[in-house]
């Protein structure tokens, strides 16, 4: 029985694929970008007042804000590494194929979700 997804052709024009990817690219490393540098600004402002987290009553609210931040971080660069993959996979002809059962993906699906590797009905097991 064929799949409901197998009907959806997947990401059918290359170029359309790598300028998704590209675009995604640069909006990460904006983000990544921008959230190192506001990390960097707590981390230096925290340094220099000399606060104690325990028992400066900002104490804690600068210590959720620095890993607030590094969270963001840290999720933006996995997001960067999964793009580069995507472009990696773009490139040795596997994108847009199911990791787990070697099935096409929808194009819908790599439209909204570029770097996933997983076919819908593969994704909904998880």
């Amino acid at each position: 029985m064929p799949r409901q997804e197998d009907a959806a052709e997947p990401l059918a024009a290359e170029p359309l694929a790598a300028e998704l990817l590209a675009t995604e690219r640069v909006g990460t490393l904006q983000r990544l970008s921008g959230l190192e540098k506001e990390l960097a600004g707590i981390i230096e402002s925290s340094s220099s007042a000399g606060t104690d987290d325990e028992h400066d009553p900002e104490g804690a609210t600068i210590a959720f804000e620095r890993q607030h931040t590094a969270a963001l971080v840290g999720q933006a660069r996995q997001h960067l590494a999964q793009i580069d993959a995507a472009i990696a996979r773009l490139a040795d002809g596997s994108y847009g194929v199911c990791e787990s059962c070697g099935q096409p993906i929808g194009a819908a699906r790599l439209a909204a979700r570029p770097v996933t590797t997983s076919c819908i009905t593969c994704a909904s097991r998880r």
